[in-house]
């Protein structure tokens, strides 16, 4: 009995002395949670109204009772730009802006935690936006410049070659296409609905956002089955299906800083290319018996909506262009005190010699898009730092066809389900219209 009241303590004793070592290992918790909000659930204003932000901290989903949070409010990331901070009242605070033109505010509130550790908030807020007027006019030469391009181009056979290739999809068939253009070739998965018959199928053509891979497949033969003439091009005319080691290779090496190579003359910048092999893709999914002959549908998101915009630009036999979150608007931007999309061919607060204001003015996506009748959707983040709201409202406002803009207040660079549901809403509306003609 004293053998097992002994045992008792010595376990009692032990388990004390971990539950205290426990205790004393445990650190605070850090689950900080920074939200900036305005006080419309659309975030859109007039004029000269007064936005309000709302700042609001937590800490494993509490408020956080006492803390001061550091904000700026900016014109979409350039001046003006107003500061400050504020002491939060069980976990919120609000703090007011206004802009006198159309635009977006842009509120960044930033806490530091004892630990020293930083955690930031975005907010934005759209100022008549559908206001927003181009910063500088279409060159009056555009025209004529792309045609040279294309006159280029129309030089080249297309010489495609197919090669099948299997995948998980049954009923469709799949081929790898590579198919000669100006430079590199067009690259990518081709795909359509066995047994097809002639003049039966709408053409959707989707193109990636930045970065060095090769070709989804996936992402044709799903539209594939949903009875398209389908094709997928990686954005750089590369072999598809290789080892990711071959596309980080390049990305780290021949391909690093594409996106701003050759700005310094309209002969030169990189998307030359890249944009012509959206014209070749066509050409060989237009010469393709299946397809209907009236639809053709491009579609991709950040610089892959840059060449949906510009594909409907330079080709006028798309009909419906989709743009997600798009780059390569309004690269002039900063001529007007305005912030600039991605590729940022001139960066933010730079002053660039006057070559290269004038060059990349050709291969901007608020041009291309003055030039096409077709129907779009456009997808935009008020909080997008990559592509800012600002430069997406700068081209979508050139688009004089059928259009559609999903605003999406309170995300960043991304495409969300929301804004997914809206472009397959409005793909699918597009072909219905096409279907009575």
């Amino acid at each position: 009995m004293q053998l097992h009241l002994r045992q008792f303590f010595c376990v009692a004793a032990l388990l004390m002395s971990v539950t205290c070592a426990t205790a004393q290992d445990a650190k605070p918790s850090t689950n900080y949670v920074l939200k900036v909000t305005t006080d419309r659930a659309d975030a859109l204003y007039k004029q000269g109204e007064t936005v309000t932000f709302q700042v609001e901290l937590a800490l494993d989903k509490q408020p956080v009772a006492d803390a001061e949070v550091l904000w700026t409010i900016t014109k979409d990331g350039v001046p003006p730009t107003t500061s400050g901070k504020v002491k939060l009242a069980n976990g919120a605070a609000t703090i007011t802006g206004k802009l006198e033109e159309p635009g977006f505010l842009l509120c960044r509130a930033t806490f530091t935690s004892a630990d020293k550790k930083a955690y930031t908030g975005l907010g934005g807020a759209g100022i008549d936006p559908l206001n927003i007027k181009p910063s500088q006019p279409v060159p009056a030469d555009f025209d004529s410049f792309w045609a040279a391009q294309k006159k280029q181009l129309a030089a080249v056979p297309v010489n495609a070659r197919l090669t099948p290739v299997k995948q998980a999809m049954a009923g469709v068939a799949a081929f790898d296409l590579q198919a000669d253009s100006v430079g590199a070739p067009v690259s990518g998965y081709f795909a359509k609905p066995e047994g097809a018959k002639p003049k039966s199928l709408p053409i959707i053509l989707t193109v990636h956002g930045a970065g060095v891979r090769g070709s989804s497949l996936g992402g044709a033969t799903s539209w594939a089955k949903q009875n398209f003439l389908a094709m997928d091009i990686n954005a750089h005319g590369l072999p598809n299906g290789q080892p990711d080691k071959f596309y980080s290779d390049l990305a780290a090496g021949a391909l690093k800083d594409y996106r701003t190579r050759g700005r310094e003359s309209r002969d030169t910048v990189y998307f030359r290319g890249m944009f012509l092999r959206l014209v070749r893709a066509l050409d060989f999914l237009t010469a393709q018996p299946e397809w209907d002959g009236k639809t053709v549908v491009v579609s991709g998101a950040s610089q892959g909506g840059y060449q949906a915009i510009v594909a409907a630009g330079l080709d006028p036999r798309v009909t419906f262009l989709a743009a997600g979150v798009p780059a390569g608007c309004d690269h002039t931007g900063s001529t007007v005190n305005r912030i600039s999309g991605w590729p940022k061919f001139i960066a933010t607060g730079e002053q660039p010699p006057a070559s290269v204001v004038e060059a990349v003015r050709y291969y901007d996506a608020m041009n291309f898009a003055t030039r096409t009748k077709a129907g779009a959707v456009f997808t935009v983040g008020f909080i997008d730092v990559t592509c800012p709201p600002t430069s997406v409202y700068a081209a979508y406002n050139n688009i004089s066809g059928k259009k559609s803009i999903h605003n999406d207040p309170d995300a960043g660079h991304t495409s969300t389900a929301k804004a997914g549901t809206a472009i397959r809403n409005a793909i699918t509306q597009h072909l219905q219209s096409q279907a009575g003609k």
